[in-house]
C-alpha cells in the first residue's frame, strides 16, 4: 500500500473508501462457459448519458461489486461480487479462466515501472522497451471474455518527481486503444490531488476512465473528483480499513490497527458515503484485500486470515453486495486489553513480569468460541506502496490461554516493540481478530 508520510499529506485530500454507486447491475449468468467453450471478447465501454457515466459490458449495465486479489473466487460469487483486480499479468490465463469460471470479470493489472524503484522516464529506449513488452501482454489476453478494464500501472504517482511517466502511461493507453477496441483502459493513483488530475487531462488523453485508491478518507473522492476538475468517470480500486499512515500510532511509532468488528463498521460507512451516493460518476470499486497479505500486521488489510477464515468485514461486503446477511456471521469482537489497557494507550510493560489479558468476544449465532493468542516482535520490515514484507516470526510459550476470553502473558526478557494477536474462532471458518502494540521496558 502506501508510504506513510507520503500517504498521510496525500490522503489529507482523498477519500478512503469504496464508491457507492447505486447503479443497475448484471447479475452473474446462470451458467457460465467454460474457457474453452468461448476466447470471444465481450466489449465493455465507459457511457455519458443524460450527465451520467455508466460502464456496458456486453451493452447491458454493469456496476462494479469487486475485490482486490485472485483468491476464494468462489466466496467472491456466492456473496454478490462481481469482479476482481489485479496488479500485473502474473498468471493472467489462470485467472482470466478462474473467473469465467464463477461469472466474474478481471481489471487485469498492467505492471508498469516506478521511479521509485529506480524506473528512469527520460530514458527513451527503457521505456519504448516498457511499451513493446506491454503490447504483448495485451495481445495476449485482450480477447477473453472475462477481461473488464485494463489498469495501466499501479500508484504511479507515489514517490515521484518526473512528470514523463504520465506521457508514458498515454501511450501505453493509445496502444491498447489500436489493438484492442473493446476495453477501457485506465491509470491507478495513489490518494488524489489536483496535480495528477491537471497532468493526466494535459498528458495522457487517451485514459478512458480514472481509478484511484482510496483509504481513510474515501468519502471525500466525489468532491474531490469535482473540486479537481476530472469531468470524466471513475472508478475506487482499492479501498479498505483506516490506514496505517493514516491512524494512532505509539511514541514508538507501531500503527495502530483497528479491530475486525472496527473495520467491519467503517468498511460499511465509507462505501455507504461513497459509492453509494455518487451515482453520476463511480462505476464501481474493488475492496481491499479478497485475500491476506503481511503489511505492518498480518491482518491489516485481508479480509481473510492465513488459514482462510472470513473476517466481519466480509459479512459486511456480503450485504453490501447482495443485500443480505450471510446465513452464519462472523463473533463481534468488543474489545481487547492488555494490563487493563487498550491499543491507544501506549502500554508499557516490565521484563519477564506477568499481565492479564482481556477481551470480550460474542457470536451472533451463539456459536462456541475458541481462541488463539500469538505474540510478535514489532514488524521492521516496512515497505511502502504495498511492496512485500516480511511476516515476524510468533514468540511461542510465554502467552498462557485461560480460557473464556481470558489469557496470562509473561513480558519478554528482551526490552523492545512487540505486538499481541487474538483470533477468535467460531468453529464455522468465522474469526474475530484484534491486537495491541506495546514496549517492554526496565
Amino acid at each position: 500500500m502506501k508510504l506513510p508520510l507520503f500517504k498521510s499529506l496525500l490522503f489529507l485530500s482523498v477519500a478512503a473508501f469504496p464508491l457507492s454507486c447505486a447503479q443497475n447491475v448484471v447479475p452473474p449468468p446462470a451458467t457460465v462457459q467454460t474457457p474453452a467453450a468461448s476466447q470471444k471478447a465481450v466489449k465493455v465501454e465507459v457511457k455519458k448519458e443524460n450527465g451520467r457515466y455508466q460502464l456496458y459490458r456486453g451493452g447491458k449495465p454493469y456496476f462494479i461489486k469487486g475485490a482486490g486479489g485472485g483468491r476464494y473466487l468462489d466466496q467472491l460469487a456466492a456473496y454478490g461480487g462481481n469482479s476482481i483486480r489485479t496488479w500485473s499479468t502474473h498468471n493472467a490465463q489462470q485467472i482470466l479462466d478462474e473467473a469465467h469460471k464463477h461469472g466474474l470479470t478481471v481489471t487485469m493489472g498492467l505492471d508498469v515501472a516506478r521511479e521509485r524503484h529506480g524506473f528512469d522516464y527520460n530514458n527513451a529506449e527503457a521505456v519504448a522497451k516498457q511499451l513493446a513488452k506491454l503490447r504483448e501482454e495485451v495481445m495476449k489476453y485482450k480477447d477473453h471474455p472475462a477481461l473488464l478494464v485494463w489498469g495501466i500501472g499501479n500508484e504511479l504517482n507515489l514517490s515521484y518527481s518526473n512528470p514523463k511517466v504520465w506521457d508514458a502511461v498515454n501511450d501505453i493507453a493509445k496502444m491498447i486503444h489500436e489493438v484492442d477496441p473493446n476495453h477501457p483502459a485506465s491509470t491507478m493513483l495513489a490518494g488524489l490531488n489536483k496535480k495528477e488530475v491537471d497532468y493526466i487531462k494535459a498528458q495522457a488523453p487517451e485514459l478512458d476512465l480514472l481509478s484511484i485508491n482510496a483509504y481513510g478518507d474515501l468519502p471525500s473522492i466525489p468532491g474531490r473528483v469535482r473540486e479537481y476538475g476530472w469531468e470524466g468517470a471513475y472508478m475506487i480500486t482499492e479501498w479498505g480499513p483506516t490506514g496505517h499512515w493514516e491512524g494512532p500510532q505509539t511514541p514508538w511509532k507501531a500503527s495502530v490497527e483497528e479491530t475486525s468488528s472496527e473495520k467491519a463498521a467503517v468498511y460499511r460507512s465509507r462505501y455507504e458515503a461513497t459509492m453509494g451516493k455518487d451515482t453520476e460518476r463511480c462505476l464501481g470499486s474493488y475492496v481491499f484485500l479478497w485475500g491476506q497479505k503481511q503489511e505492518r500486521t498480518p491482518t491489516w488489510y485481508g479480509l481473510f486470515t492465513e488459514q482462510g477464515e472470513e473476517s466481519e468485514v466480509v459479512d459486511v461486503m456480503h450485504h453490501l453486495w447482495s443485500g443480505k446477511w450471510p446465513q452464519n456471521r462472523a463473533p463481534h469482537l468488543t474489545y481487547l486489553h492488555l494490563d487493563g489497557k487498550k491499543a491507544t494507550d501506549n502500554v508499557y510493560l516490565k521484563p519477564n513480569q506477568s499481565y492479564l489479558i482481556q477481551t470480550e468476544v460474542t457470536d451472533p449465532d451463539r456459536d462456541a468460541l475458541t481462541y488463539r493468542w500469538e505474540l510478535l516482535s514489532e514488524s521492521t520490515d516496512l515497505k511502502e506502496g504495498g511492496d512485500a514484507e516480511s511476516r515476524p516470526g510468533a514468540i511461542p510459550g510465554i502467552v498462557q490461554d485461560q480460557g473464556k476470553g481470558q489469557a496470562q502473558v509473561k513480558a519478554p526478557e528482551k526490552e523492545g516493540a512487540y505486538r499481541l494477536f487474538v483470533y477468535a474462532y467460531d468453529g464455522k471458518n468465522n474469526v474475530a481478530t484484534a491486537n495491541i502494540p506495546f514496549f517492554v521496558k526496565k
